[in-house]
């Protein structure tokens, strides 16, 4: 239970469940929970689940032992964002009534050749709206062509979306024409996640900074759905030893397989206490405990180095 409630500062984390949490996705999920919990503020534990193909029930149940194990609790049941898609087809509605949606017969060879040509102001790697510009008589002819249904994409417009981070400073860019629903009829991460932190009332949104490329294009959503945006904190991610993202060619990176050569998960949120400054070496502090000690303004900016062979000090 927490005590008076901040609804200014309510955090969420929000796997996937399509297989196990590594350390990385472990520290940043204790990260959300303690803003959250020193600002006496509500978590919620969100499955998105919206990947009908790879999502299990087993990893969900893995998942949230696992956060179990490392102290982290939240205050209500977990919303599933697969009970969601009539609301998600909603906000695409709107959308669309706006004059913002547009459909996208392309195939992933020719978004990967659009992709890869110059166009302007956009981020690398954006989608340059190559179908947003077809005729009426073009996309009949990409309908009688095409043995599948379109993809519905938002008409960005190239409208640039800026933030404020509380970890990384001035941030964002703008916005390409992102994908809103897929040819099979699933909703898009990036409507689905701002719909549900809009929602569910998440007013501080802490992840990893491998996701602030996705916050303009959630910002743009939120806008022009009239949705009030959470604030954002980006974190640094763990890194291997070889400086590489952590992945499992590095190992024992699960509580399961650290379980299974004999580290307890104490140990895994000692060593996440320390590339935190939150705890020395030998300390195997508890979850109350890193809520007394937590400082969201003394926050590491630098990635945590997962050590061969041991839970290992921060790079420095």
């Amino acid at each position: 239970m927490i005590g008076a409630v901040d609804p200014g500062h309510d955090g969420r984390f929000a796997p996937s469940p399509t297989g196990a949490l590594h350390l990385g996705n472990l520290r940043t999920a204790l990260i959300a929970w303690l803003f959250a919990r020193t600002a006496g503020a509500r978590f919620t534990l969100r499955v998105e689940d919206l990947d009908p193909q790879r999502s299990r029930v087993e990893h969900e149940r893995g998942q949230i032992a696992d956060l179990r194990a490392l102290g982290i609790d939240w205050d209500c049941e977990a919303p599933r964002q697969s009970q969601r898609t009539q609301r998600y087809r909603e906000a695409i509605d709107q959308l669309r009534r706006d004059g913002r949606v547009y459909a996208c017969w392309c195939t992933r060879a020719e978004i990967r050749a659009a992709a890869s040509a110059p166009h302007g102001p956009l981020p690398d790697g954006a989608y340059p709206g190559t179908c947003r510009d077809l005729t009426g008589a073009q996309r009949a002819q990409r309908e009688r062509e095409t043995d599948r249904a379109p993809a519905l994409r938002l008409d960005a417009r190239g409208e640039v979306e800026l933030f404020e981070d509380a970890v990384l400073g001035s941030a964002g860019g703008p916005v390409d024409d992102i994908v809103l629903q897929r040819s099979d009829a699933t909703p898009a991460y990036n409507l689905a996640v701002i719909v549900d932190d809009a929602d569910q009332g998440v007013a501080e949104v802490v992840r990893g900074d491998d996701l602030l490329d996705t916050t303009p294009r959630q910002l743009l959503i939120a806008r022009l759905l009239g949705l009030t945006a959470p604030r954002y904190a980006h974190v640094p991610l763990v890194l291997g030893p070889d400086g590489e993202r952590l992945a499992k060619r590095h190992g024992a990176i699960t509580l399961a397989r650290l379980a299974a050569r004999g580290d307890r998960p104490e140990r895994a949120r000692a060593w996440m206490a320390r590339s935190l400054g939150l705890a020395e070496e030998g300390e195997e502090p508890s979850a109350s405990e890193l809520v007394e000690r937590f400082d969201r303004h003394r926050l590491p900016r630098e990635a945590a180095v997962l050590g061969p062979g041991r839970l290992a000090q921060p790079r420095s």
